[in-house]
């Protein structure tokens, strides 16, 4: 590959079955907002990802909440970090933000939420007391009235499944594993090179 190649990044994008077992092995994720003057902001949250969105929560006095009331477009961002024994990689996703504060959310979100490390680890039938005590005290924790729920649900993707670029690199990616070029790709950089003399 020659040193322009190796900055084309958009072809690796994770296939749909990949894409979802990193987002529900992930135990955490860079949720992003924009302030009322046009900041951008973004904190770790607890993350679940059930039926092909996001789920995160907080206070309903926190800032972030206000943001998305007024302006519901946001971010996540995921780390292959995050998914232990997961793929390799990252994702980001942007999308519309919807707050929840029923009853009928926090009562399937909260046990979710704490009882995820133990289910992406494979080990919620082998739980023990203490661990179940710990993961109930967290739900009990979590039903406060102050708590919210958000809900992010994705309108575009942004992927790098880095196993398929350390296959590419070594020339063992075929042609169909690989994805279309995007826009920074396809047409900025081409750009970017010319004005810069290297094409």
């Amino acid at each position: 590959m020659s040193s322009e190649e190796h900055e084309v990044v958009s072809i690796y994008p994770f296939a749909e079955a990949k894409r979802e077992e990193l987002l529900s092995k992930a135990g955490e994720c860079v949720f992003n907002w924009s302030t009322k003057d046009g900041w951008p902001v973004g904190v770790v949250h607890a993350f679940v990802w059930r039926n092909g969105r996001g789920w995160i929560t907080c206070g309903v006095h926190r800032h972030r909440v206000a943001a998305v009331r007024r302006d519901p477009r946001c971010s996540v961002v995921v780390s292959g970090v995050a998914a232990p024994n997961g793929p390799n990689g990252a994702i980001t996703f942007k999308g519309r933000a919807i707050v929840h504060d029923d009853e009928e959310t926090k009562k399937w979100f909260y046990p979710a939420l704490a009882y995820g490390p133990y289910t992406r680890a494979g080990k919620e039938g082998e739980m023990t007391p203490e661990e179940k005590a710990n993961a109930d005290a967290f739900v009990r924790r979590l039903d406060s009235p102050l708590r919210v729920i958000i809900e992010i649900v994705p309108e575009k993707w942004i992927m790098l499944d880095s196993d398929k670029m350390a296959k590419d690199t070594a020339g063992q990616l075929s042609e169909d594993e690989r994805g279309p070029k995007l826009e920074s790709d396809a047409k900025r950089m081409p750009g970017e090179l010319q004005r810069r003399g290297l094409s």
